[in-house]
């Protein structure tokens, strides 16, 4: 019997340690939000492709993780010569889809996360009420093999300035955005539920702080 409680406070704990340390992989840099980019005279627009353009997310607790999709809805680039100017997408927060389950589970999982169950409304994204998140773009700068991309990111109303790497390749008419996997404490922009650095007493019953990211971006004059 001792030997079984043993095991199961291991497990536990592996489990544990393996959320915290998927939390503090490749974390965005955050910050209080800063001036956008404004595009000079000469720049020309590429618009965001919606249907090729998307982000996946990665969330994780203890017992699990569940992945999906965001719909990028609409957005602009300004560029000059070979160089992004300015920029700002629309996440279109309706959208929110769950890869991994099927059925009943899956739409009750996206119902709670989109926040369209009475009573559950401000438990994550609340779309009804904030039905899009927005990023504008601060900067882009070349890193070598990569760019970092700098920004403003809006979700319910609250915005904080966040930093991450991508693969940005540009030609005449198109240009392609590609980050790395990168994460977001989700309670900078008070989504709370089952967070334990806001609430006491969860035990393994939390939720990861941090959401994985990977932005990817269609833009085309």
């Amino acid at each position: 019997m001792k030997k079984t409680i043993i095991n199961s406070m291991l497990i536990a704990f592996i489990a544990i340690g393996a959320v915290s340390c998927n939390d503090s992989k490749n974390e965005a840099k955050t910050s209080e939000a800063k001036t956008v980019a404004e595009a000079t005279n000469e720049a020309v627009d590429y618009k965001v492709d919606a249907g090729a353009s998307t982000i996946k997310w990665h969330g994780t607790k203890p017992t699990g993780s569940h992945h999906g999709t965001i719909d990028i809805a609409e957005g602009t680039l300004m560029v000059k010569g070979n160089a992004v100017e300015a920029g700002k997408f629309v996440i279109d927060m309706k959208t929110i889809n769950d890869e991994d389950l099927e059925g009943e589970k899956k739409a009750n999982l996206e119902a709670h996360l989109m926040g369209t169950v009475e009573g559950k409304e401000g438990d994550f994204f609340n779309v009804n009420k904030y039905p899009t998140a927005t990023f504008q773009l601060t900067a882009i700068e070349a890193m070598g093999d990569h760019s970092m991309v700098k920004g403003n990111l809006t979700i319910k109303d609250k915005t904080n300035h966040i930093e991450f790497p991508a693969t940005v390749n540009m030609d005449v008419d198109k240009i392609t955005l590609e980050s790395k996997p990168f994460t977001i404490d989700r309670t900078k922009w008070g989504v709370n539920y089952g967070s334990k650095s806001v609430y006491d007493n969860l035990g393994d019953k939390f939720i990861s702080d941090d959401i994985e990211l990977t932005v990817s971006l269609v833009a085309k004059k």
